[in-house]
């Protein structure tokens, strides 16, 4: 089985492979990545602009790599009454044109990270300034500085993208 995942970002690479795994932990799964533009702004702030980018990713990933399955992963943030919220969309899309669609959790995004944004940050860049670490993006993520590294981004999107291939775990919902 032929597995695109449309990112060079080895948190989403590790998140994507480990799920696969486990969910299918006797298949020759095959995986090839790719840097793959979303479609969107570099800071999707809603869930929508992020759906939409995952979806973008996930199409193009298996055109491109002619997979059998393309995995778009895409962060987002999305404001919800006074306050803002850090996620990410997972959608999967298989070479029948099936759709597998999840998100992580949300978690609440603090003033001092939202008012750097605000100013054109990105969020990935916004907690590096604040945290004094580099490329945050790539290692614990926002949900690792907020949680003191109890929740890794590897992590989050694990989970979000087995729950994305319930689509393909029980089949017969959807058929």
């Amino acid at each position: 089985m032929k597995i695109a995942i449309g990112s060079q970002n080895p948190i989403k690479i590790k998140a994507v492979k480990s799920a696969f795994l486990e969910v299918w932990p006797n298949k020759k799964l095959i995986f090839n990545t790719e840097r793959i533009s979303s479609g969107v702004s570099n800071q999707p702030m809603s869930d929508l602009e992020g759906i939409r980018g995952a979806k973008g990713r996930s199409r193009r990933a298996l055109r491109k790599l002619k997979a059998d399955f393309g995995i778009g992963l895409e962060g987002c943030i999305q404001n919800i009454g006074k306050d803002w919220f850090d996620c990410g969309w997972v959608v999967i899309l298989d070479k029948y044109g099936r759709e597998g669609i999840a998100s992580t959790a949300k978690i609440h995004v603090a003033p001092k990270i939202m008012r750097l944004i605000k100013k054109g940050y990105e969020l990935g860049a916004a907690n590096d300034i604040l945290t004094g670490k580099t490329n945050t993006k790539q290692d614990i993520g926002h949900f690792g500085i907020m949680t003191n590294g109890i929740l890794k981004r590897e992590k989050i999107y694990r989970d979000a993208v087995i729950t994305a291939l319930g689509r393909w775990i029980r089949k017969e919902f959807y058929e």
